[in-house]
């Protein structure tokens, strides 16, 4: 039997249980919506995620459907149906079958900005760089931070449900290339469970990363099986994967720890069956820029998800105003 392709929308304290989920043989979570069948709504959700839900939704290709585990569907969304609470009985149901039907759109399939019939040409520029050709604006050049190439900014939305991110957290980046010139916290990550703070899920996060799932199972297993118990063996595997070495050294230091420090501290708790040392709380609109994408993303999944949440708060709230949404 071919595992199910789930794409999961993780919410509050949800994300051990969608680890265990995740464990069922049935199930493949995947790292986009456009390569799952199902959409599992797995913890409650922030009203002001709604439209981003919506957005993941409409990109499942059909036939779609929409789970909702430890959820209440937000106004809008009432689409799909509920799963049990229960671990088991919700894997159970997952993999016993959906049926073809689908789901409509829940967002008007059209551009962000008019362009049909606009312009001299019929398709909305104005100029040489004017208007939004095919509904998007001509990119300007700019001077990179790293090394002054003058390439085109492009700023977007990040999160709250990108698989890479850690579930809830959004980030306004501007990129030139792959190279952040500027990161603005927009919303926090969602406050997970304890199993989610294990050592053995925070290090199976950053191994997933580094593209070696297999490891990354075996340290969720054994989490799953006993969360305390030391576990020097797997440790010795997780040093032994070159995980350490494939870190560049020095990169997102704070609080005199960088990212290998900080993953290396995991391995030692996994050694000993203890929980990871509190990290430093970090500035990520001074850690991020500079950083290639794929150097922020392991900066981001290095850190403990409680500081990581301190540290990303949005500038309204940070000034006692009202957060983005």
């Amino acid at each position: 039997m071919t595992p199910l392709p789930v794409f999961p929308a993780i919410g509050e304290g949800a994300l051990g249980a969608v680890e265990r989920l995740a464990l069922d043989p049935h199930l493949r979570l995947v790292a986009t919506p456009r390569a799952a069948r199902v959409l599992l709504v797995a913890g409650a959700q922030r009203p002001a995620d709604r439209l981003a839900l919506a957005s993941v939704h409409d990109q499942l290709p059909a036939p779609r459907r929409t789970l909702w585990w430890r959820s209440d569907p937000l106004p809008g969304l009432d689409a799909g149906r509920r799963l049990p609470d229960d671990l088991d009985a919700a894997a159970a149901t997952l993999t016993a079958g959906l049926g073809e039907d689908d789901e409509p759109a829940i967002l008007d399939d059209r551009p962000p900005n008019p362009w049909e019939g606009i312009g001299p040409h019929g398709q909305g520029g104005e100029g040489m760089m004017g208007g939004t050709p095919y509904g998007r604006p001509m990119p300007m050049t700019a001077d990179d931070l790293r090394d002054g190439l003058a390439l085109d900014p492009y700023s977007a939305m990040f999160g709250p449900y990108l698989a890479a991110f850690p579930p809830g957290l959004s980030l306004r980046i501007t990129l030139q290339g792959d190279v952040i010139q500027s990161a603005t916290p927009m919303s926090a990550p969602y406050t997970q469970d304890g199993f989610a703070a294990t050592p053995h899920c925070a290090l199976a996060r950053v191994l997933r990363l580094m593209e070696l799932p297999a490891l990354a199972e075996r340290l969720v297993r054994a989490a799953a099986a006993d969360p305390d118990a030391p576990r020097p063996r797997l440790a010795r595997a997780v040093r032994w994967s070159g995980l350490l070495a494939a870190i560049p050294p020095g990169l997102g230091a704070v609080g005199g720890r960088d990212v290998r420090g900080r993953v290396r501290g995991l391995i030692d708790a996994l050694t000993k069956g203890t929980r990871r040392d509190d990290d430093a709380v970090p500035d990520l609109a001074g850690l991020l820029p500079g950083l290639e994408w794929q150097e922020a993303v392991l900066c981001l999944v290095s850190f403990d998800l409680a500081r990581l949440r301190e540290a990303a708060v949005p500038p309204a709230a940070a000034h006692g105003g009202r957060a983005a949404a």
